[in-house]
């Protein structure tokens, strides 16, 4: 079975929270663009000063998202 991987991009300061909501407009657009079977994205507010954005892929086709998006940090998804 393919784990899922939950690429993550952290956001800093006052603006942090609508800098994530705007990033992941880009990650839907991604997905959609790739024809990515997974359409999983999503943001939050870890706290006033920090946002994520957070895309969620399959661990086999990681790496070119990867390469191609930069993310921060990754994870393992658990839903």
């Amino acid at each position: 079975m393919d784990r899922k991987i939950k690429l993550i991009w952290d956001f800093r300061g006052p603006d942090a929270l609508a800098i994530a909501q705007h990033h992941e407009i880009h990650l839907k657009e991604f997905i959609e663009r790739e024809g990515l079977s997974l359409k999983i994205t999503g943001h939050q507010e870890l706290s006033e000063l920090h946002s994520i954005a957070f895309l969620v892929v399959q661990e086999s086709g990681m790496i070119p998202v990867r390469d191609a998006l930069l993310p921060h940090r990754g994870e393992l998804y658990t839903e």
